[in-house]
């Protein structure tokens, strides 16, 4: 296939995911039975993001052309891609970055978001058999040219034992924060919402923790968040809740809650579900260059960075980690 084949059938991919084909939305079902965390509504809205911010045709032109990729590489190499499986698709954009590449690849999908992915591969078969040479899934990678990993802290040591010694893009946890000022608008503070509990922030690019100013008002984000209250339909979310509330009380630590989410004062950025961390600040300037050093942050939301509301809305170039995975591809050549 060449590159234009390619963006086409991309293009085409677009289309079908927005779609009302009985037999996408049998699979988006099914995809909701087997893992209780992946709701319609967050199946939906990661189609949604991929299908408008990566698929449409001017988008995928654009990007290809700013890598001036080409219709075949010289080499066709084999590129290993080990997917996560916190949200739905979420190794969508790699399996597309190297699809659109031109190389073959490898995928092992997540236990927890296979059937989706899967899916997708399949479908683009039926349309063209010759994907067949661009995809396969296995549950062990071996042999591969490069490897593109995705797991947690604890994963990426396997990562680096095993594939540390050939070309590779190895991620870890990562997280994002929002800083604030005081001066968001109730609109702000409902945007601010989604970035915070948007797939019952399971996301990398979900707010964990907001470092707002000395004697920051927190009644009126509690009050945008009661939103998302509908949480405690969720038997999973609420259990995370009730056990974070217990533990909050029993060690006598100061907590606030709207009854469907905990706010608690702690330094660390990364929280568990159902409960964001707070740290005050009186310094803007030094809270800035803080966070633009620490590696485990993934997004900053807030006035001058990422707009509320758009955390989970990446496009074509905001690659994982501040890594060009297309440029890693690139390179490869």
């Amino acid at each position: 296939m060449n590159l234009q084949e390619r963006l086409k059938i991309a293009e085409k991919l677009g289309t079908y995911l927005l779609s009302e084909d009985e037999e996408w939305n049998n699979i988006k079902e099914r995809a909701e039975r087997e893992n209780a965390w992946f709701t319609k509504i967050f199946i939906d809205t990661a189609i949604a993001n991929i299908a408008y911010n990566f698929l449409e045709k001017n988008l995928l032109n654009e990007w290809a052309n700013c890598y001036e990729v080409k219709d075949n590489p010289h080499s066709k190499k084999n590129i290993g891609v080990v997917m996560a499986g916190n949200i739905p698709l979420v190794g969508f954009h790699d399996f597309l970055c190297v699809f659109i590449s031109g190389y073959r690849q490898t995928i092992k999908a997540s236990s927890k978001d296979s059937i989706l992915i899967k899916h997708i591969v399949a479908k683009l078969t039926e349309w063209d058999e010759r994907i067949k040479e661009y995809v396969a899934f296995e549950e062990n990678l071996k042999a591969c040219d490069a490897y593109i990993a995705t797991g947690s802290n604890n994963s990426s040591r396997y990562f680096d034992f095993y594939f540390g010694k050939y070309p590779n893009i190895i991620r870890k946890n990562r997280t994002s924060v929002a800083l604030l000022d005081g001066t968001e608008s109730d609109t702000d503070l409902a945007n601010l919402s989604d970035d915070i509990q948007m797939y019952f922030g399971l996301g990398c690019r979900n707010v964990t923790k907001l470092y707002v100013p000395t004697g920051y008002d927190f009644i009126p984000l509690l009050e945008a968040l009661k939103k998302y209250e509908f949480y405690f339909e969720f038997h999973k979310y609420k259990h995370n809740y009730d056990y974070q509330l217990a533990i909050l009380m029993m060690g006598r630590k100061f907590y606030m809650t709207n009854s469907s989410i905990i706010l608690t004062e702690d330094q660390a950025i990364f929280s568990p579900v159902s409960q964001v961390n707070h740290e005050f600040y009186d310094n803007k300037v030094e809270i800035t260059k803080s966070l633009a050093t620490n590696e485990s942050i993934q997004c900053i939301v807030g006035k001058d960075y990422i707009d509320f509301g758009n955390a989970q809305k990446p496009n074509l170039t905001d690659y994982a980690d501040g890594i060009d995975t297309m440029e890693f591809l690139k390179n490869l050549s």
